[in-house]
């Protein structure tokens, strides 16, 4: 099986792990690291609703070793698609989605990497010595993507100097090659009808949402809306000692159909942008 990127083929071998097991799997990961997305998940379920999760998102580098390609492997193995591409000019990063054909229940699958090379050198110093860190073996099998933080123990003043520069460097040198989020589908609720019904359930349950650009994030115009949790503050085992610091959030999005009556399956990245502040220690 073959597929193409930028005008290369790159070989995808035979799929180790079948879609139920690998989302079970970042699921379980998920929840473990952020128990407020399962608080949430339950809070649904106590309501009568059976959750559909719309995506799931990565985050990763533009290195060659680690990227987009490299991530979404996995799931092209499993017949996995890509469908959109974006490009977040103030966040220097690049982004694609990925679809499984002919399966609407499917998560898309969104996976964002960091241009390194628009970073001042000692940034591209400090990834590149984290990611050299990385056993060869893991970046050659599929669990790369189940990994976390595989370069070591984690030094707050590193944290620290890569917070200056970008959030999303900061966050992945911590916690690595994890779910990013999850995403609830509000199409997929019964009781719950619109975005809005949504968010005052969850603040009402005491639960604080991502206000940057709003509540919600897009309109039915742009045939998609989204709002998202903060992210969870959770301690954090550095060399230098613990510290809280943001860790992952919850996503909710509603589609809207176009002119013909097709559901919108891309994204927004203007609104996306604003999703992805949602791990913001400052916010």
């Amino acid at each position: 099986m073959y597929s193409t990127y930028s005008g290369l083929f790159i070989t995808i071998k035979p799929a180790t792990m079948n879609l139920n097991e690998i989302f079970t799997r970042l699921w379980n990961g998920y929840i473990t690291q952020n128990p407020s997305a399962k608080r949430i998940h339950d809070l649904f379920a106590d309501q009568g609703e059976q959750v559909v999760n719309d995506h799931i998102a990565f985050r990763t580098f533009n290195d060659p070793r680690v990227n987009i390609d490299v991530l979404s492997e996995i799931f092209r193995k499993n017949g996995y698609e890509e469908m959109g591409s974006y490009d977040f000019k103030q966040k220097k990063l690049d982004a694609r989605h990925f679809e499984l054909p002919n399966d609407p229940n499917a998560p898309r699958v969104f996976i964002s990497e960091l241009r390194l090379q628009e970073f001042p050198d000692a940034v591209k110093q400090i990834v590149q010595e984290f990611l050299d860190n990385i056993p060869v073996k893991l970046l050659q099998s599929d669990k790369l993507i189940f990994s976390g933080n595989c370069w070591g123990l984690p030094e707050f003043a590193t944290y620290q100097e890569l917070l200056k520069h970008s959030e999303y460097a900061a966050w992945m040198y911590v916690y690595g090659f994890r779910a990013n989020h999850f995403t609830v589908s509000v199409n997929g609720l019964k009781k719950f009808k619109s975005l809005e019904e949504v968010n005052q359930f969850l603040k009402d349950n005491g639960f604080i949402l991502n206000t940057s650009g709003g509540e919600i994030k897009g309109t039915p115009t742009e045939m998609l809306q989204q709002s998202s949790t903060m992210a969870e503050v959770v301690p954090v085992i550095f060399k230098e000692g613990t510290y809280q610091i943001p860790a992952c959030y919850y996503e909710f999005a509603k589609r809207f159909k176009d002119s013909n009556g097709n559901l919108y399956n891309g994204f927004i990245a203007k609104s996306a942008d604003k999703i992805f502040e949602s791990t913001d220690l400052k916010k």
